[in-house]
């Protein structure tokens, strides 16, 4: 699934992402357009503006023979700020006042000053009127700035002007926007709930292999081409578990046969040393030696199943060394042509350097690279002749088992390391458990190695090693 799960997130989030930004975007709008005040001399400020400017003035306001009047400093705010002031005695007379409005009244009752100071406004005025309070010689004063810009007193200053012109096109947006959001939400809910539908039967079909592949089908184009994948690759999974039952059966039958072949000598011999009364040293020396090769072949098939299961579930005991590699491989070389079955055999030994250190486990190592030797021999003709080289091309330890017997096919070449898999370049069958090879692959991977084939019939076969040498 490249881009299916990504786009449909997206979608999902685009449709999300828009609604809350668009409410978000409303909001703020809404937010600054309530909230702020535009002053006369063009610039914007926060509506609480007029209240800490008259919480502050009584600071302006100075006594001159008892009479109120205004520091030159306040009357350069007022003038530049377009602000109309009353100052009142307790009474509620007034007493001064520079650029009021012409709704202003010349005297206030007790109650009109309340009414103003819960308003803030005056009748028929576009004004906001803001009181406040001091004390000069044990009198009472009260003062009311007249500011020239409509405020709404709720919990926070609000613009009238737009508090009340906004209601009328932020609700429609509102609900616009939330028909919007709604009706999108359920047409893609409906259709991405039929795409969800078609892949789940699509799932099914493929668990029941009934599945008909399709490209790039509805909202989900890269799930479908995931799903054909996934489906080739079950139906190849299923090829290949037949050929591993099919092969493994074959193996079961190949080394049931081999088992019982080494015994029937062994039983018949024994029966003969039993039953017969007439039988020299010598006959005697000869049958026990024919018992002991065949136990010994059973051994060797024994120990290969025992090293197969070890292998296959990491259960094997490692005990790394450092060692010259070079020595350690012509020391095989040397134990191998010793050995009489092979004593007339060919093999060619080739090094880049003397010595070679390397840490690896020798036991493990003699029995993968013995394996990969011997399987040249039994793969090929008498005459059939191994080359074993090793080079250093940092930061790998590169080892070649090559031969120039009959060579392999590619198809051979596949499935030459699996369990159970026998050669099929030789006329007789040889006597080999198909899990030689496998456990030498298994065998180079536990020392985190690579191992590979490459031959053509009639070619010859190399087998290449790599190791690394940090």
């Amino acid at each position: 699934m490249k881009k299916s799960g990504c786009r449909t997130m997206l979608h999902v989030y685009l449709i999300f992402f828009l609604s809350l930004l668009g409410t978000l975007l409303a909001a703020a709008i809404l937010t600054f357009w309530l909230i702020t005040v535009k002053k006369p001399d063009g610039t914007y400020a926060r509506s609480d503006w007029p209240g800490k400017i008259s919480e502050n003035f009584k600071e302006q306001i100075i006594f001159i023979d008892d009479s109120p009047r205004v520091k030159q400093t306040g009357l350069e705010l007022l003038k530049k700020n377009r602000i109309g002031i009353q100052i009142l005695d307790a009474s509620g007379l007034e007493l001064f006042h520079y650029q009021k409005p012409v709704q202003a009244e010349t005297s206030y009752s007790v109650a009109a000053l309340l009414t103003l100071h819960r308003t803030g406004t005056t009748e028929k005025s576009d004004t906001s009127a803001f009181l406040g309070t001091l004390s000069h010689e044990g009198k009472e004063y009260s003062y009311i700035l007249y500011f020239p810009v409509k405020l709404s007193k709720i919990t926070m200053y609000l613009n009238g002007d737009h508090f009340t012109g906004g209601k009328s096109v932020i609700l429609p947006i509102t609900a616009v926007l939330f028909l919007i959001i709604s009706i999108s939400g359920i047409l893609y809910g409906f259709r991405t709930a039929k795409a969800v539908k078609q892949l789940t039967i699509s799932i099914r079909e493929i668990a029941s292999r009934r599945y008909l592949p399709v490209r790039g089908k509805g909202i989900f184009p890269d799930l479908y081409e995931s799903l054909d994948t996934l489906y080739e690759e079950i139906r190849e999974s299923d090829r290949l578990q037949a050929e591993t039952d099919k092969t493994r059966e074959e193996w079961i039958a190949n080394i049931t046969h081999d088992l019982k072949t080494p015994l029937s000598p062994v039983k018949g011999y024994a029966e003969i040393l039993l039953e017969s009364q007439h039988i020299n040293e010598e006959q005697c020396r000869k049958y026990a030696g024919i018992m002991l090769k065949n136990v010994a072949y059973m051994e060797t098939l024994i120990d290969d199943l025992k090293l197969t299961y070890q292998l296959t579930n990491g259960m094997v005991p490692m005990k790394p060394k450092e060692e010259n590699v070079v020595r350690f491989l012509k020391e095989l070389v040397i134990d191998i042509l010793n050995t009489p079955e092979f004593a007339h055999r060919t093999i060619h030994f080739e090094a880049s350097f003397e010595t070679i250190p390397y840490t690896f486990d020798r036991t493990l190592f003699t029995r993968a690279f013995r394996n990969l030797i011997l399987n040249a021999f039994a793969h090929g003709e008498p005459d059939t002749e191994v080359t074993l080289s090793a080079c250093v091309s940092d930061p790998v330890l590169r080892i070649l088992i090559s031969d120039n017997g009959k060579g392999i096919s590619a198809q051979e070449a596949e499935q030459i390391f699996n369990r159970y898999y026998r050669g099929t370049s030789t006329e007789q069958k040889p006597e080999g458990t198909g899990l030689g090879l496998a456990i030498a692959k298994d065998i180079v991977e536990l020392h985190s190695g690579k191992i590979s084939v490459s031959g053509s019939p009639g070619a010859g076969t190399t087998f290449y090693i790599d190791l690394p040498l940090r």
